[in-house]
């Protein structure tokens, strides 16, 4: 497989020679065309790797994995790169051999020097080219590879090979960095959320240590040493009545009645893409499922014998909205007409998401509030309605909308 990055001036003559050498050796060969999207402050090089990635995974079945040819001489860069960033003991331990983030990848080559490759594809009377981008020293890895290396095997020629063995032993500490976190995790977890109090029983090491691997397990960016800092400090020691938030590029961290959530994040006004204009109507009789978007799931109506609403009291038509403020519902029929406002508050849904909660309406009447609460009126009553005439509102893929109860 070969991807061709659309900056790559010799994109296409790479191409063509691993089309031709699978050819040669009976191989199958698909040429991917990505493009290179960079978030702010992404490097080129990062942006790259990603995007390479992502288009390799998409091609691979579940029980397949990506092989590549890194060396040793690779794994003594990427220790130098992840150096002069300032990472921690998970960049430091570079690549594994066997791994499976960012997809699954085998590299059996780290512990060949390139020199030692390149001597034994001579020797075999192979051919190969070379990308010119690589020359390019604008790039840290090239500058790298093309004036610190040399100098450094110059002094120390088994440089790379010492740098892959101390590869391997910060690997061993990562590892049991992660096998530390999990058991952590398990005692502060609250569900997905992290129970303040219990984290700040831990030791400083350790409360980094968990927070980074629990906004990971959200499928999160990690956030840098600063945000991270904020995350374990800040937000721990703001007012009872506040609602802190820390965010950084590829994420956000809130605090609400004495637990953390980690989520992608929310706008600023708590709203999205979700137009209430665009998406009003719903005729569930004939569109089973209404799609909220933006990873918000859907919402159907499913046949259930405990289900708390009465087919024949929906319109065939509702409408799926946004919060606007100043709407009321009675919730059972004996009791007073409620605001939608303090019905949230009180079951405890999270603030952040209160004003993304779809309403059914049947035309301005609140039929139900997401999956929480249904009115009165279209309630089921023990009376002498059929089988399957009982309904459920079911939101399937919803985020996590009520705060999480503490248990100690």
């Amino acid at each position: 497989m070969h991807v061709d990055h659309q900056l790559r001036p010799d994109s296409k003559a790479a191409a063509r020679f691993c089309r031709a050498l699978a050819k040669s050796n009976g191989v199958a060969c698909k040429v991917l065309t990505i493009e290179v999207p960079r978030r702010r402050g992404e490097s080129l090089e990062a942006a790259a790797r990603t995007a390479r990635y992502t288009a390799i995974a998409r091609e691979l079945d579940a029980d397949e994995w990506l092989v590549t040819a890194h060396h040793c001489d690779d794994q003594l860069e990427t220790m130098l790169l992840q150096l002069m960033r300032g990472s921690g003991v998970a960049g430091l331990a570079a690549m594994s051999e066997l791994g499976r983030e960012p997809l699954p990848i085998l590299r059996p080559l780290l512990a060949i020097d390139r020199d030692e490759l390149e001597a034994w594809l001579r020797a075999e009377g192979a051919s190969w080219v070379e990308d010119e981008t690589n020359l390019d020293e604008r790039f840290d890895r090239n500058y790298l590879r093309h004036r610190v290396v040399p100098l450094l095997r110059a002094r120390w020629p088994a440089a790379a090979r010492v740098a892959a063995r101390s590869a391997g032993h910060l690997g061993e500490a990562k590892q049991l960095l992660h096998e530390l976190a999990m058991l952590d995790l398990a005692h502060i977890a609250l569900d997905a959320a992290v129970d303040v109090y219990a984290l700040q029983e831990l030791s400083l090491a350790r409360q980094r240590n968990v927070l980074r691997h629990w906004i990971a397990l959200q499928g999160l960016s990690t956030p840098d040493a600063v945000h991270l800092e904020r995350i374990r400090y800040e937000l721990p020691v703001a007012r009872a009545d506040a609602q802190p938030v820390v965010r950084w590029e590829g994420g956000e961290v809130r605090r609400f009645r004495g637990a953390l959530y980690a989520l992608a994040s929310v706008p600023a006004d708590g709203r999205d893409n979700f137009d209430p204009a665009r998406a009003q109507r719903w005729n569930w009789r004939r569109q089973p499922r209404f799609q909220l978007g933006d990873g918000l799931g859907c919402l159907y109506w499913q046949e259930d014998p405990h289900g708390n609403v009465a087919r024949d009291t929906l319109p065939a038509s509702l409408r799926v909205v946004r919060r606007h403020g100043g709407e009321r519902l009675r919730t059972s029929a004996a009791g007073p007409r409620q605001s939608v406002k303090e019905l949230l508050r009180a079951a405890g849904v999270l603030p952040w998401e209160r004003e993304r909660l779809p309403l059914l309406l049947d035309g301005d009447a609140v039929v139900a509030v997401a999956n929480l609460f249904v009115a009165a009126e279209y309630q089921y009553t023990n009376g002498e309605r059929r089988d399957g005439e009982r309904l459920r509102l079911v939101w399937e893929g919803a985020p996590t909308v009520l705060a999480v109860p503490r248990q100690r």
